[in-house]
């Protein structure tokens, strides 16, 4: 039996017992009338050639409740477009691709730029963002699930539990964050069990009480892509471009929301999705680059809250880190030990020395440059300064497809 433990500013919502799913469908199909809801799928044209999305689809075809879906597509070409818009076909549910890097959407993007209101560069943030314009631009659903397209172990329970804190009209919750064990024949989840969670506790042990790293630490897997929301907080909530999305996500929730809003639920005994390579030489990809990422984004969310961080912080904040992380490693090991898995100790330590290497140079960064890229404009602002916007987008995302 899972634990129940309530822990930190959030609410958990547990995996308690056997899951009756038919009935936590149901009951959606009811809430769905007050809140309809609307699944965004953040995706690459590669994955449609992949194993885990076809698999999504056809667990998808026989859910019920949701009012539409928006697929958000990138890296595809005209001819790429056109098979996704046939592959996508099986869902019964009102579907729409947006077509990221069609001519039309090209020229929005344009016109944001020669408006000052940048949606960054192509990347996951930017789907996401526009995918949410395009909701709210229907008008349709007051409720947007998201999930990433990558996900081996999907099922319908997944959905129905990441939905259902949200669209449950009695719940009150107002974003929903999803989290799960990863666990194979060992323990994955590098960048949050070996970089984010120690990184978060350095910097509460260095920066004394904080309520926002408080707040972070709250979450079981703040990295998870699984999360659930109203579409106010869609409407208002800005996103970063990059590799920090996540955090950068919980960091404006937590601008935007009161913690007795927000919740955490576990969506999935086990989860599987493909594995990032660590390279640990290269600070332009791979885990290193991430860990870059989500240190800046956590260095400038403390920096906007009022905490000073100079040079002999961050050199305190590596050495602190550290010791903290390699702790840590001691912690898995003998969890891996008591339950049976493989622990290769030393590649959690170069793990650990990659991520002290992120830090250092994600400190770098934010000192030369506090303020860094900007992070997208939320929709309200936007719709403040070209107040036809949605309505465009609609039109452009409508006319491609069809």
């Amino acid at each position: 039996m899972n634990d129940f433990f309530q822990s930190g500013d959030i609410t958990t919502l547990h995996r308690l017992g056997s899951l009756d799913l038919e009935k936590l469908e149901a009951e959606l199909c009811v809430f769905g009338q007050e809140n309809p809801i609307a699944l965004v799928l953040p995706c690459l044209y590669s994955e449609l050639e992949g194993d885990a999305l076809p698999r999504i689809l056809n667990v998808i075809k026989e859910i019920s409740y949701l009012s539409e879906i928006v697929v958000s597509l990138g890296n595809a070409s005209s001819a790429e477009f056109s098979r996704a818009c046939e592959f996508f076909s099986v869902l019964p549910q009102e579907t729409r691709i947006i077509w990221n890097d069609g001519p039309m959407l090209r020229d929005l993007f344009q016109l944001l730029e020669h408006n000052d209101l940048g949606a960054g560069e192509s990347g996951k943030g930017r789907a996401v963002w526009i995918a949410f314009g395009y909701v709210l631009a229907k008008r349709k659903s007051r409720v947007i699930a998201l999930h990433d397209c990558d996900i081996l172990s999907y099922d319908r329970a997944l959905l129905a539990r990441l939905c259902y804190p949200v669209a449950n009209v009695n719940l009150g919750y107002e974003f929903c964050k999803g989290y799960y064990s990863r666990v194979t024949d060992r323990l994955h989840g590098r960048v949050t069990r070996l970089f984010v969670t120690p990184l978060v506790r350095a910097l509460k042990q260095i920066t004394q009480f904080n309520p926002f790293l408080e707040y972070l630490d709250s979450f079981r897997y703040p990295l998870a892509g699984e999360f659930s929301l109203v579409t106010d907080m869609a409407r208002i909530n800005r996103i970063p471009a990059d590799w920090g999305l996540e955090v950068g996500v919980l960091a404006e929730v937590y601008r935007n929301c009161t913690s007795r809003r927000i919740c955490q639920v576990d969506i999935s005994e086990n989860y599987e999705h493909k594995h990032q390579t660590l390279s640990p030489d290269d600070p332009t990809k791979g885990l290193l680059k991430m860990s870059i990422d989500i240190g800046k984004s956590i260095f400038r969310t403390l920096a906007s809250e009022g905490v000073t961080l100079g040079e002999s912080q961050f050199r305190t904040l590596e050495v602190s880190y550290l010791r903290k992380a390699q702790d840590t490693i001691s912690r898995y090991e003998d969890d891996a030990r008591i339950n049976g898995l493989f622990f290769d100790r030393h590649a959690e330590g170069v793990a650990v020395e990659t991520f002290a290497h992120g830090i250092r140079l994600a400190g770098a960064e934010f000192l030369s440059n506090p303020l860094g890229t900007p992070l997208i404009p939320n929709w309200s602002r936007v719709t403040s300064a070209i107040p036809k916007f949605l309505h465009m987008l609609k039109a452009a995302v409508d006319s491609e497809e069809d």
